[in-house]
C-alpha cells in the first residue's frame, strides 16, 4: 500500500475502486483501516472510490506526538491534507466511533472539502467520556509513572504497533517521558471538555449550523448509545436517521462487526452516498 508524507507524518493509505464519487471511511478507536475495509469493499463495488488510511499512531502510519489541539482535530487535519495531497475533489466522509468524531471534526473544520457526512456509532455522554479518557490517555500516563516508556511499550496498543514494526520500540523509547505525559494530558483534557456536548468533538451550536447532507446511524452499546445518536440527529438540520439496532445493550462496548454486519449496513450507506452524489451533480 502507498504512503503519503503530509503534516510531518507518513500516512499509510489505500484507495478501493477506480470510478465514481469519492468517499473516505475511517475506523474507530485506534484501530487500523482494516476495521472498515469490509464496508469499504462493498461501497467501492457499488460505484464509489473509497479512501482508507491509518491515522497517525495507528496501523502502519507514523508515530508522532506533534500537532496542536485535540487528537481528533489532528487526525481530521491529516485526512484533509491527505485528500489534498491526492488531488481529490470534495468528498463524503464518514466513520464509526472515533472515526465518526474525526469525520465530523473534519467536516466542521474543512467545510470546503465536504459533500456529506456519515455518522456511525456516535459517541457522547459522561459514561463514554470517563471510559475513553482512561483507555486513550490515562492508562499511558500511569504506565509512564509506573515504569517509564518501557511500560508504555508493554501496553496493548503500543505492543501491537511494535509487532507491526519492531523498529518502533527504539523510537518510542526515545520519546521524552515528560513530553509524552504532557501530550497525553492535553489530549485527555480536550476529550473530557466535551462531556456536556451532544457528542465528543462537536458542540450543540456546531451541529445546528451544519449545512450539508448528514446520515446518522446510532450505535447501541453504552459507549455509543442509541440516545446519543438520536440527540445528535435531532440537532442537525435535515439529517436523516437510520436505526439499525433498536436494542440498547447493557455492555460497555461491542465491536463494529457485532453491531451490524456489513451486508446489512452497506445498503443503507450506499443509498445515502448515491443520493448525495446524484443530488449535488443535478
Amino acid at each position: 500500500m502507498p504512503f503519503a508524507d503530509i503534516n510531518s507524518v507518513r500516512l499509510n493509505y489505500q484507495v478501493l475502486g477506480d470510478r465514481g464519487p469519492w468517499v473516505a471511511l475511517v475506523s474507530g478507536a485506534r484501530r487500523n483501516m482494516d476495521e472498515v475495509r469490509g464496508l469499504a469493499t462493498l461501497v467501492a463495488a457499488a460505484g464509489f472510490q473509497v479512501l482508507l488510511h491509518d491515522r497517525r499512531n495507528t496501523g502502519e502510519s507514523s508515530l508522532s506526538l506533534d500537532g496542536e489541539g485535540s487528537e481528533f482535530e489532528i487526525w481530521a487535519d491529516d485526512l484533509r491534507a491527505l485528500a489534498k495531497h491526492l488531488g481529490l475533489p470534495r468528498l463524503i466522509v464518514g466513520g464509526s466511533s472515533s472515526g465518526c468524531r474525526l469525520a465530523t471534526v473534519m467536516a466542521l473544520r474543512h467545510r470546503d472539502a465536504i459533500r456529506g457526512l456519515l455518522m456511525m456509532r456516535v459517541t457522547g455522554g459522561a459514561f463514554a467520556v470517563k471510559r475513553l479518557s482512561h483507555i486513550y490517555y490515562t492508562q499511558y500516563i500511569e504506565a509512564v509513572e509506573r515504569g517509564g516508556m518501557e511500560d508504555v511499550c508493554r501496553t496493548d496498543h503500543f505492543k501491537d504497533l511494535i509487532a507491526l514494526n519492531p523498529a518502533r520500540r527504539q523510537e518510542i523509547m526515545g520519546w521524552n517521558p515528560q513530553r509524552f505525559v504532557e501530550v497525553m494530558t492535553r489530549w485527555r483534557s480536550n476529550l473530557e471538555a466535551g462531556v456536556d456536548d451532544p457528542m465528543l468533538g462537536a458542540s450543540e451550536q456546531a451541529l445546528r449550523n451544519i449545512d450539508f447532507p448528514v446520515c446518522v446511524i446510532p450505535g447501541n452499546d453504552k459507549t455509543h448509545s442509541i440516545a446519543a445518536g438520536f440527540h445528535v440527529h435531532s440537532l442537525i438540520p435535515g439529517a436523516e436517521l437510520h436505526e439499525l439496532r433498536k436494542d440498547q445493550l447493557d455492555a460497555d462496548l461491542i465491536s463494529m462487526d457485532e453491531w451490524v454486519p456489513n451486508d446489512r449496513l452497506a445498503p443503507v450507506v450506499v443509498d445515502f452516498l448515491t443520493r448525495v452524489s446524484t443530488e449535488q451533480l443535478a
